[in-house]
C-alpha cells in the first residue's frame, strides 16, 4: 500500500519528483541501504516528496532562500559570440548548476538558480501571446533547463541515502524573472501588464520554482492591485512558486503590511554593485527604515537587500565578511552574484560557512538591527536559536567597522562594550563562538563584563553568544 501512496504522491510533485520517479528511486535507492528498513526507506521519500510541495499561506520560503543569480555579476551580455562566457544563455545557467553542486553550494544550502532580465524575446508568440525564451541563447528551451537543474537530484540524493540515510531535499530548484510593467527594466522584453493569467500558466508548464517580479515602465499601473494580482495569478496554477517583488523598492510610501500578505521577499534598495560603498549605501538605508522592514519580517516574508556580491572583482576578503554577516543578521536572502567557476577558495569557504548560514536561516526568523553607532563602529543584533532552559535567546552580534575613521581610515578599531548595553540579560552569561571559526570560543561573559573587538577597516567580526542554563 505504501508503495501506491509513494507513487501517487511523486506523480502530482512536479519536475523534480517526476525525474525521482524516472530514476526508479523506490526501488533501486532503497535495495542500496541494507541497514534501512525498507518500509522505512519508502517514508523518508515520502517525506522527500511532500517538502517539495508543502508549502504564502502560499507556504514557501519559511526560511530565507538561497541560490544564485546572474545579474551583478553577468549583467544583460546578449552576444555569445564575442563573449560566449558571459553572454545570458543556456550554457551558462547549465554551467552555474553544475557547479553549484560539484563545488558544494547546493549542500550548503543554495538551492535557487534564478535566471534574472535579459532571457527573452522580444516579442510575445503571435499565436498564443507566451513569453517565449530567445531562440539563439536558449536553444533548448526552458522547460529543458527547468529540467537539466532539477535532475541533479539524482546525484546528491543518492549520496544522501548511502551516505546518512536520511532525507534532505537539496535539488537545485529553477527561478525567472519577469516584470509587473510593460516591459522588462534593461532588455525591454514584454512585461506582464495584461497578460498575467497567461505568464502565470507558462511558468508553471516550465516547472518554475521561484519568481522575482520587477517594476520597470509601470505607467497607469496600480502596483499595489498589479503586485497582488500576479501573485493571485500564480498561486491558481497550483504550482508553488516563491514570489520574489520590487514591489515597494518603486514606491515612496510603501505599505508593507500589505505588500507581506503577498510576496514572500521583497526589494527595498537600490541595486547592489560589487562595491563596499553599494553595501554600506543598502545598510544605511536599511538601518533609516528598520523599524518598519523588522516589525513586517519573518517566516514566509523576508526584506531583500539585494544579490552577495562576494568573489567578484572590488569586495576586500574582510569587506567580503562584511557582507555576508550583515546579511546573516538582517535575515536576508542568501542570492549570489558572482562566477562560480573563478570565485577564490577563501571566499567559497565564507559563503558556505555553516555556522553563519545557519544564523541567516534561523528557524525563529526574526530578522536583526542595528542597537549601536560609534563613530565608526555599527553593532547589528539579531535574536536566535537556541535558548536556555528558561527561554533566554541567543544572539548574532556583527561588530562592523564601516572605515571612515577621521583619524586613521584604513586603520583596524578596538572596540569594547559592557554586554548589558546589549541587552544581555542572563546573570549566568553567554558563552561566546567565533562565527567565522567555530572552532575558537571566546569564553563566557556575564552581563557586567566588558567585551572587547578589533575590527578591521571595511570589516566585521561576528558572534554568537549563547545564554548558559540557570541552576
Amino acid at each position: 500500500m505504501l508503495k501506491e501512496v509513494m507513487q501517487d504522491i511523486l506523480i502530482s510533485c512536479g519536475s523534480v519528483a517526476k525525474v525521482v520517479q524516472s530514476a526508479r528511486v523506490k526501488s533501486s535507492y532503497c535495495k542500496a541501504l541494507p541497514r534501512m528498513p525498507r518500509e522505512d526507506c519508502f517514508l523518508l521519500l515520502v517525506a522527500l516528496a511532500l517538502k517539495t510541495v508543502a508549502g504564502l499561506e502560499n507556504g514557501l520560503a519559511r526560511t530565507p532562500p538561497m541560490g544564485w543569480m546572474p545579474f551583478e555579476r553577468f549583467r544583460c551580455v546578449t552576444d555569445c559570440v564575442k563573449f560566449p562566457r558571459d553572454c545570458i544563455s543556456e550554457r551558462l545557467f547549465m554551467r552555474t548548476a553544475d557547479l553549484l553542486v560539484s563545488e558544494g553550494y547546493a549542500a550548503a544550502g543554495y538551492e535557487y538558480l534564478i535566471i534574472d532580465d535579459c532571457w527573452m524575446e522580444k516579442e510575445r508568440n503571435r499565436i498564443t501571446n507566451e513569453l517565449m525564451p530567445d531562440r539563439e541563447r536558449f536553444p533548448s528551451g526552458l522547460s529543458h533547463l527547468s529540467a537539466y537543474v532539477s535532475q541533479l537530484l539524482i546525484t546528491i540524493l543518492f549520496s544522501v541515502l548511502v551516505s546518512a540515510c536520511q532525507i534532505h531535499n537539496k535539488s537545485l530548484k529553477f527561478g525567472l524573472y519577469h516584470d509587473v510593467g510593460a516591459r522588462t527594466c534593461m532588455h525591454l522584453g514584454p512585461g506582464a501588464k495584461g497578460f498575467h493569467a497567461i505568464d502565470a500558466k507558462t511558468f508553471a508548464k516550465w516547472n518554475v520554482d521561484y519568481v522575482k517580479l520587477d517594476g520597470c515602465y509601470v505607467q497607469g499601473i496600480d502596483l499595489n492591485k498589479a503586485y497582488p494580482a500576479f501573485g493571485q495569478a500564480l498561486n491558481k496554477t497550483g504550482r508553488p512558486m516563491v514570489y520574489s517583488c520590487s514591489w515597494p523598492y518603486y514606491q515612496n510610501h510603501p505599505n508593507f503590511e500589505l505588500i507581506k500578505k503577498h510576496c514572500n521577499l521583497w526589494r527595498f534598495a537600490d541595486d547592489i554593485r560589487d562595491s563596499i560603498a553599494s553595501v554600506a549605501r543598502i545598510m544605511l538605508k536599511y538601518y533609516r527604515m528598520q523599524q518598519n522592514l523588522t516589525k513586517h519580517a519573518g517566516p514566509g516574508s523576508w526584506n531583500d537587500p539585494d544579490m552577495l556580491v562576494l568573489g567578484n572583482f572590488h569586495l576586500s576578503y574582510d569587506a567580503s565578511r562584511m557582507q555576508l554577516a550583515l546579511w546573516a543578521v538582517l535575515a536576508a536572502p542568501l542570492i549570489m552574484s558572482n562566477d562560480l567557476q573563478t570565485v577564490r577558495p577563501e571566499i567559497r569557504a565564507l559563503l558556505q560557512n555553516r555556522a553563519i548560514i545557519e544564523v541567516d536561516q534561523d528557524p525563529l526568523g526574526i530578522p536583526g538591527q542595528c542597537v549601536l553607532i560609534s563613530n565608526s563602529i555599527q553593532v547589528w543584533l539579531r535574536p536566535v536559536m537556541p535558548t536556555n532552559n528558561i527561554g533566554l535567546r541567543s544572539f548574532a552580534v556583527a561588530f562592523a567597522n564601516v572605515g571612515n575613521h577621521e583619524e586613521c581610515p584604513l586603520c583596524p578599531l578596538t572596540f569594547t562594550i559592557v554586554l548589558q548595553d546589549l541587552g544581555f540579560t542572563n546573570q549566568m552569561g553567554y558563552t561566546v563562538y567565533d562565527l567565522f571559526d567555530s572552532k575558537h570560543i571566546l569564553g563566557l561573559f556575564k552581563p557586567k563584563d566588558e567585551f572587547t573587538v578589533r575590527i578591521n577597516p571595511s570589516g566585521v567580526e561576528f558572534y554568537k553568544f549563547k545564554p548558559e542554563d540557570i541552576y
